[in-house]
C-alpha cells in the first residue's frame, strides 16, 4: 500500500496524496540554447515526461527560462546551486517549482529568502538531498556519507523551511549506493508525510545502470514509497523516461500498454517458443504504445507447455499454450483454435491487432 503523503502542485501535476506517480526528466542541453532545451523538452513530453527540470547555473539561464516556459506543456522545474538569486530570478521567470540542495545553497537567511518567494507566488520547492554534496558537519557527526546522514539533512531543511510557515515542499534524498538510498528513503518516510522524489542519483551508463535503478526505485514504489520519480542514466534523458514507465509497469503503478507474459522454456518445450515470442514482441511494440497512448492495457501470454500454459494463457486477454508443434489460442479464457507451430505468432498478432482497434 502506497504511503500517504501531502499534496503539492506543480504547474499542471498533483505530486503526493492520492495522485498518480508522476515521471520526471532532466534536460541536458545548454539552458542558456533556448531553442535546443525547447526542443529536448518537446522530446521529453513525447515520450511520456510529465515534469521537466532545468539546470540553471547563472542569470543568463535564468532570464532564458522565461522564454523555454512560454514554449513548452510541461511543468518547468529550476534546478540551483550555490547562488540563491537564481533561485529568485527562476521565480521571475515563470518556473514552476524551484530545486534547491541544503548542502550549498548557504545561510538560512538565503533559504529564507526563496522560501518567502515561493511562498509569495504559490511556488513549491524540492528540498533535493545528494550523498555528493552533503553537509560536512553531518559527514563529521556520522563519520562519512550513510543514509542517517541523509535522512537528518533532509529532516533538518524541511524543519526549517516549516519553521518559517512554508510546507509547499517535496523532498528527494538521493546517493548512488543502491542500500543506502533505499535506507535513506525508508527512514525519511517514517519520519515525514512530505511527498518524496525518489530516484538513484548518477546511476551509470547502459545495461548496469539500467539494473541498478530498476533494482531501486522498484523496490521503493513496492514498499509504497515514491510519489514522483526520476531515473538518472548518463547520455540521451528520453531513454530515461522509458526506463521509467517500464519500471512503473513492472511494479504495478502504472497499467497500460501490453504485458508480454513469456515463459522461459524448459525440456517440456516442444515448439520453438523463443522465435514465435520474439516475433510477437517486435510486432507489439507499435500496438503496445497506441493502448499506452490511450490509456489501456492488454495483458499477453505466450506459455510453452501444459504445466503453466493453459493458466497463464487463460488469465492473460490474449494467450496461447503450447504442445507438440502447436499451440492453442486464447481470448479471455476461451479458446480461439488451435494452429500449427508455423501460424502461432501470426494468428496471436491477428488477434490482438483486432482487439486493439476494437477498444
Amino acid at each position: 500500500m502506497r504511503r500517504v503523503t501531502r499534496t503539492v502542485r506543480c504547474g499542471s501535476v498533483i505530486i503526493g496524496g492520492n495522485a498518480p506517480v508522476s515521471i520526471q526528466s532532466m534536460t541536458n542541453t545548454d539552458t542558456r540554447d533556448a531553442n535546443a532545451t525547447i526542443a529536448q523538452i518537446r522530446a521529453l513530453a513525447a515520450e511520456g515526461c510529465q515534469i521537466v527540470r532545468v539546470a540553471v547555473p547563472d542569470a543568463e539561464a535564468a532570464v532564458a527560462l522565461g522564454r523555454i516556459k512560454a514554449a513548452v506543456s510541461l511543468p518547468v522545474v529550476a534546478d540551483i546551486h550555490f547562488d540563491y538569486r537564481l533561485a529568485l530570478e527562476a521565480m521571475d521567470n515563470g518556473a514552476d517549482k524551484i530545486r534547491i540542495n541544503p548542502g550549498n545553497i548557504g545561510s538560512k537567511d538565503r533559504l529564507k529568502a526563496i522560501y518567502e518567494k515561493a511562498a509569495a507566488l504559490h511556488i513549491p520547492v524540492r528540498i533535493g538531498v545528494n550523498s555528493g554534496s552533503l553537509e560536512k558537519e553531518l559527514i563529521a557527526k556520522y563519520g562519512g556519507v550513510c543514509a542517517e546522514a541523509l535522512c537528518e539533512s533532509a529532516c533538518n531543511a524541511a524543519a526549517f523551511a516549516e519553521s518559517l510557515g512554508f510546507s509547499d515542499l517535496v523532498v528527494s534524498l538521493k546517493s548512488a549506493d543502491v542500500p543506502m538510498n533505499h535506507q535513506a528513503h525508508r527512514l525519511f518516510s517514517e519520519r515525514s508525510d512530505l511527498p518524496l522524489h525518489i530516484g538513484l542519483t548518477e546511476a551509470g551508463v547502459g545495461h548496469q545502470a539500467r539494473i541498478k535503478s530498476s533494482v531501486a526505485l522498484g523496490a521503493l514504489l513496492l514498499e509504497g514509497i515514491g510519489d514522483t520519480l526520476r531515473v538518472s542514466l548518463t547520455g540521451d534523458p528520453v531513454q530515461e523516461v522509458v526506463l521509467a514507465k517500464e519500471i512503473l509497469e513492472a511494479a504495478g503503478i502504472r497499467r497500460t500498454g501490453i504485458d508480454l507474459v513469456s515463459c522461459p522454456t524448459c525440456g517440456r518445450t516442444r515448439v520453438d517458443l523463443p522465435a514465435i515470442a520474439e516475433q510477437i514482441r517486435d510486432a507489439l511494440d507499435p500496438l503496445s504504445k497506441t493502448l499506452a497512448a490511450r490509456g489501456e492495457f492488454l495483458r499477453v501470454a505466450v506459455m510453452g507447455c501444459e504445466v503453466n500454459g493453459p493458466g497463464e494463457a487463460a488469465n492473460a486477454d490474449v494467450g496461447v499454450a503450447c504442445g507438440k508443434d502447436v499451440g492453442l489460442i486464447l481470448e479471455k479464457g476461451k479458446p480461439v483454435k488451435t494452429v500449427p507451430q508455423s501460424d502461432i505468432a501470426d494468428e496471436l498478432i491477428r488477434l490482438i491487432r483486432k482487439i486493439t482497434i476494437a477498444k
